[in-house]
Order: C-alpha cells, then sequence, then structure tokens
C-alpha cells in the first residue's frame, strides 16, 4: 500500500494500493492488520457491485471507520464532515465537504461522523473494510442531494435525465437539519 494523501477534512485519507503485475496478472494488498492498532481494527469486508449511475449515499456512522477501495471501475466520492455540527456550540455551524474520484486501487479511509456517499460513473466494484460488525443501529443518512451539504454531484452517466439511480432507503433519508437535530436530541 502507497503512503496516506492528506485530506481536507481531519481523519480522512487517501492512498492507492501498490499493484504488482506480471504475465499471469496481478496482485495487490488491500489490508494488513499491523498497520491499524486496537481499536480500529477491522471486522469485516464487504463487496458493494454498482451499475453506471447509481447512487449510494449519504450514509453516517458515529461509531465505524470505513475503508473503501476500488477493485474495478470508477467513483465520484462525496464526503460531508457533520462533527462540526454536532460540537455543543455549533449554532450556525455547517458541515465541511470534500469531493474526489477514485479509480481501481484508489482508496479513502473515512471516519465516524464523516457521512459517505458515491456515485459509480462506470460499472463499479468496491470493497469496503470497517470497524463494526453490522446491525443496524448505527446506520444513519440524509438526502444525496441536501442543499445544506451541497455536495456537487456530477450528472449520472446512464440515466436520461442525469439523476441517480437510487436504493429505496437512500431516497427515503431526511434532510440533513433533521438528522442533525435528531442525533443532538
Amino acid at each position: 500500500m502507497t503512503g496516506a494523501v492528506p485530506s481536507s477534512l481531519s481523519g480522512v485519507r487517501y492512498g492507492t494500493v501498490a499493484r504488482h503485475e506480471d504475465s499471469r496478472g496481478a496482485f495487490r494488498e488491500l489490508w494488513r492488520a499491523s498497520a491499524y492498532p486496537e481499536p480500529e481494527r477491522f471486522v469485516q469486508a464487504n463487496l458493494s457491485s454498482s451499475v453506471t449511475g447509481v447512487l449510494r449515499g449519504l450514509h453516517l456512522h458515529r461509531r465505524q471507520l470505513d475503508r473503501w477501495i476500488v477493485a474495478s471501475g470508477r467513483a465520484f466520492v462525496g464526503l460531508v464532515d457533520v462533527r462540526p455540527m454536532l460540537a455543543p456550540d455549533a449554532h450556525g455551524v455547517g458541515p465541511l465537504v470534500e469531493t474526489r474520484e477514485l479509480l481501481a486501487d484508489d482508496w479513502v479511509e473515512i471516519p465516524a461522523g464523516v457521512a459517505h456517499g458515491f456515485l459509480a460513473l462506470e460499472s463499479l466494484d468496491l470493497i469496503y473494510l470497517v470497524t463494526n460488525e453490522y446491525d443496524g443501529t448505527d446506520e444513519l443518512g440524509f438526502a444525496w442531494d441536501d442543499p445544506l451539504a451541497s455536495v456537487p454531484w456530477p450528472p449520472a452517466p446512464a440515466t436520461p435525465d442525469g439523476r441517480p439511480i437510487l436504493s429505496e432507503r437512500d431516497q427515503a433519508n431526511p434532510p440533513l437539519a433533521a438528522l442533525v437535530e435528531r442525533l443532538r436530541g
């Protein structure tokens, strides 16, 4: 794995997995336990496959670090740091937003409190490692197109109107302000 590239969001890191190729194919080391001290050990790995134009997000975890690795394809990643909005003296504070396009072998680490989503710019296989086993209690989210977050999503490719393909869950996500109010209460 190559070294991390800094981000404007605290705790977010980007990098690229080293690919070792020869005439037989390629080898990539995705994770090494010695690189993650307790309590940040990954306990579950998932593979998400998305067709072109799918948008997944914006999702938020309060107790989980995610590490995304693009196995194949291209993803436009939107990150929204809502941690400043949850501080006790946060009146009038907005979220911090960062976007980046990730290609095959690129990775990003997303700490708890940073909402995340991606738009598949082409068929996409995304591996993600997480520090909590899934149980549904830490699955939060808000509307992908919330004006308070203002993620500058590009038009979704391969859709007639440029709007992304969303899951039922993501279609029903509340506004960011409502989620923040719920988390503060």
